[in-house]
């Protein structure tokens, strides 16, 4: 009976995911969300009609499990399709809710199988050495200065022994400046003409996090290095 469960457990997601992976790979709309840019990626949302919201959240709840166009793509889309505040709110809110999901998954549902494919990764055994002891704050670190894929921070923080509250708080301090200034990249791409002072400012602002973030995970892998001399 445990191990019908257990099955039952693991077939929901992987068959959520093998649909998504059709859609990505095999599907012409899937095609075009891989090879398009903003202004491609938001006539598809339009040709969802009055399901277009539903389309977008989707587009972005699926992003965080499968990675195969960059963020600010889709963030740009929701924004040009929805305005600024509705592109952002979707954004947000979902881009939360699907840093829940993985958590709950990574830790109730496939946490061996999460656990030995995250221990492949050096630099996120480091960092979830450090969700043991200071879950919250590098949590929070993890999300404002992108030093790891936030998808991996979302699996690594499943299969730890932090709790979901210091997570959630965390991930929704976090997303909220880093998934700010994806959509309104993703949004001024589009309207380069209008908004190309903006544009830079912003760009230059998500530079810098990238800069902080290179060099703060350049300082875990010394760090390990140190600690574990050959």
């Amino acid at each position: 009976m445990n191990n019908m469960l257990h099955r039952l457990k693991l077939s929901i997601p992987l068959a959520l995911f093998a649909a998504v992976a059709y859609f990505v790979l095999f599907t012409k709309s899937g095609q075009e969300l891989r090879h398009g840019d903003v202004e491609q990626l938001a006539d598809v949302l339009h040709s969802f009609g009055i399901f277009a919201v539903l389309a977008g959240m989707l587009a972005i709840f699926f992003q965080t499990w499968f990675p195969f166009i960059p963020f600010v793509l889709i963030a740009g889309a929701n924004a040009y399709v929805f305005g600024l505040s509705g592109g952002f709110a979707i954004n947000y809110g979902v881009s939360c809710a699907a840093a829940a999901s993985a958590f709950f998954i990574a830790r109730y549902v496939a946490h061996d199988f999460v656990e030995s494919k995250l221990e492949k990764y050096e630099t996120v055994r480091t960092f979830n050495r450090k969700l043991e002891q200071h879950g919250f704050m590098y949590t929070l670190l993890g999300r404002l200065i992108p030093v790891i894929p936030s998808s991996l921070i979302n699996l690594a923080a499943g299969v730890s022994k932090m709790r979901f509250r210091s997570f959630f708080i965390a991930t929704v301090i976090g997303k909220l400046p880093i998934v700010l200034l994806e959509t309104f990249i993703g949004h001024d791409l589009i309207r380069f003409k209008e908004h190309k002072g903006r544009l830079m400012i912003v760009l230059l602002l998500f530079a810098a996090l990238l800069l902080i973030g290179h060099w703060m995970k350049s300082r875990w892998e010394q760090a390990r290095d140190n600690s574990n001399p050959k």
